[in-house]
C-alpha cells in the first residue's frame, strides 16, 4: 500500500511530467525518510522513471542507490538475490517497452553488489548491456567485430 504523501508526490510529478532536483530532495527528506521501503514502493518509483519523460540525474542516482540498497541489503536474504527477488526485479525493471537507462543501471549495480545473484537477473543485466554496447559500437564508430557467446 502506498503512503498518502507518496501518492500525492506521484500525482504531482505525473501532472508536471518532470522530476527535478527539488522533487528528489522532497522524496528523500520528507516522504521516504520515515517509512519502510517495500517492493510496492520500489515498483512505483521505477514506474515513475519510465513514465516521466524529464528526469534529472539526481533522481536516477537516488533511484539506483535506493533499489540496490533495498534489494541487496534490506530485503532478506541479505546480500543474496535469490530466484524470487530476481524474478521480481526483472519484471519491474523491464516492464513496458523494456528497461530505461536507469533500470539497466540498477540491474548492473545489483549484480555487482550482491554476494550471490540468481542467473535470471545476471542474464537480464548482461544481455541488455551487451545489446546496448553492440548498438553503440555501430553508430559513429569504426567497424569492429563483436563476439557473443551462445
Amino acid at each position: 500500500m502506498m503512503d498518502h504523501e507518496l501518492r500525492e508526490f506521484v500525482d504531482r510529478v505525473m501532472d508536471r511530467r518532470v522530476i527535478d532536483e527539488e522533487d528528489v530532495k522532497m522524496l528523500q527528506r520528507n516522504i521516504l525518510s520515515d517509512i519502510v521501503i517495500t517492493r510496492d514502493i520500489v515498483d512505483v518509483l521505477v514506474a515513475l522513471d519510465r513514465a516521466v519523460p524529464l528526469n534529472c540525474k539526481a533522481y536516477a542516482d537516488y533511484l539506483v542507490a535506493l533499489v540496490v540498497d533495498f534489494a541487496v541489503w534490506e530485503n532478506r536474504p541479505t546480500g543474496v538475490i535469490d530466484r524470487d527477488k530476481a524474478h521480481w526485479l526483472v519484471t519491474t525493471l523491464s516492464a513496458g517497452e523494456g528497461p530505461t537507462a536507469t533500470a539497466q543501471r540498477i540491474a548492473n549495480e545489483i549484480a555487482r553488489e550482491a554476494e550471490h545473484c540468481d542467473e535470471t537477473l545476471l542474464a537480464f543485466a548482461f544481455a541488455k548491456g551487451a545489446a546496448k554496447d553492440v548498438v553503440r559500437a555501430g553508430v559513429g564508430a569504426a567497424p569492429r567485430v563483436v563476439l557473443l557467446a551462445s
